[in-house]
């Protein structure tokens, strides 16, 4: 049997490990957590640190694997593409390409050498040296990790009296110890984040939609909500698409599943903010296929088994659709999910992680969601007149 390795075992890899059982792939999922859910779902288990390249190599060649991928596990993207290229496995790309596309300061260097919209930003290691630099940047601004997911250690700055306590909170979520300034873009409608795929270079399927927040969650940057289609000009999307190709090309990508986060800016102008060559958080993939048909995690694995990919292409949405990430905006004892009777009907999918009991936290990052509610409307005022209000219709109710 040909042998896949997945980094990471979260159980945003299950749909990872069942699309390669299905085509009869051997699976090896590897982490430094052995309770992680998908190791119970692979048919073996490697303990290592996927952040260390050179011992995920060493494991990949032990085991003599035929593919590697990293499944909207961001820390695992770059490793994956390092053994990739040492084994001579199939990749989206090199791994000095898909090194920039992972570290947001590069990537923004990258974006700004070659013409692209991109925010003032700029990417530090010294403290002192971004609190010198605060004339450069159009005020509020943004400041992360350059090397970490999930919103975690980013905060909105509107007063550089205030810069230092946000930088020192980004490096408290840096492997690297490095992160990014950046200008916020106020956004124009909802920003973008879902994923698109390429065939050999070329992108055959691209999605936009309204990604939301939640404004009484402990980290309000933390994506709360997703629904198609999105609040986007048909100009800007295709304005974006292009960009998109552009960006693929100049990297030399190949074929490849994509998260990638866009928005329109009330300047006028569109923005790519993020392309990670990697299933997104959230089941995005699984989303769009029930959407579209498209079947993104299964050409994902193909992909990175260089396999033939299959039947992606552009398809229209099948209805609006909706994905809610349930959490609780405070930290306290799960007791049930309430969903109004009023949305029953539109209940597509309801995918409950917890049982009644367990401790749940304030939704302080995208680790702290208790499961996925999707939900398929007939019309785009019924789906905007929910996901206007979510806590109207669907509650995580908790207890102190």
């Amino acid at each position: 049997m040909k042998k896949l390795m997945i980094l990471g075992g979260s159980r945003y890899a299950l749909p990872v490990i069942k699309a390669a059982h299905d085509l009869g792939i051997y699976v090896i999922t590897a982490d430094y957590l052995p309770d992680n859910i998908a190791h119970k779902y692979s048919d073996e288990y490697c303990n290592v640190s996927i952040t260390d390249l050179e011992a995920t190599l060493r494991e990949a060649r032990a085991r003599g694997i035929d593919g590697i991928i990293s499944f909207a596990c961001d820390p695992g993207v770059v490793t994956a593409a390092y053994v990739a290229e040492q084994m001579g496995l199939p990749s989206a790309g090199s791994y000095e390409a898909i090194s920039i596309l992972q570290n947001k300061g590069r990537f923004r260097a990258f974006l700004t050498e070659h013409g692209f919209n991109v925010p003032t930003a700029k990417g530090y290691t010294v403290i002192e040296d971004a609190l010198a630099d605060t004339a450069l940047f159009h005020w509020p601004v943004i400041v992360k990790p350059t090397d970490s997911a999930g919103s975690k250690g980013v905060n909105r700055v509107d007063d550089p009296a205030m810069l230092r306590e946000a930088i020192e909170y980004a490096l408290s979520f840096s492997r690297g110890k490095e992160f990014i300034i950046e200008d916020f873009i106020t956004q124009h409608g909802f920003s973008s984040d879902t994923d698109s795929f390429s065939v050999e270079g070329e992108l055959k399927f691209v999605s936009f939609n309204a990604q939301r927040f939640d404004p009484k969650a402990e980290n309000p940057y933390t994506p709360a909500a997703y629904s198609w289609p999105s609040s986007m000009t048909v100009e800007h999307q295709a304005e974006l698409r292009s960009e998109i190709q552009r960006l693929i090309t100049l990297l030399g990508l190949k074929s490849s599943i994509y998260n990638i986060e866009t928005r329109e800016g009330t300047d006028g102008k569109a923005y790519i903010m993020e392309c990670s060559p990697r299933g997104g958080g959230n089941r995005l993939a699984e989303c769009l296929e029930y959407a579209t048909g498209v079947k993104l995690v299964e050409n994902a694995v193909r992909a990175a088994m260089g396999m033939p990919i299959v039947g992606v292409e552009q398809k229209p949405y099948d209805g609006c659709w909706a994905e809610m990430i349930l959490h609780s905006d405070r930290p306290g004892v799960f007791d049930a999910l309430w969903i109004d009777d009023s949305i029953a009907e539109a209940v597509f999918e309801r995918d409950l992680w917890i049982e009644p009991g367990t401790a749940v936290g304030g939704f302080s990052a995208a680790n702290e969601a208790v499961g996925t509610l999707v939900l398929k409307f007939e019309t785009e005022e019924r789906l905007q007149e929910v996901m206007a209000d979510p806590a109207r219709f669907v509650k995580v109710l908790v207890r102190e």
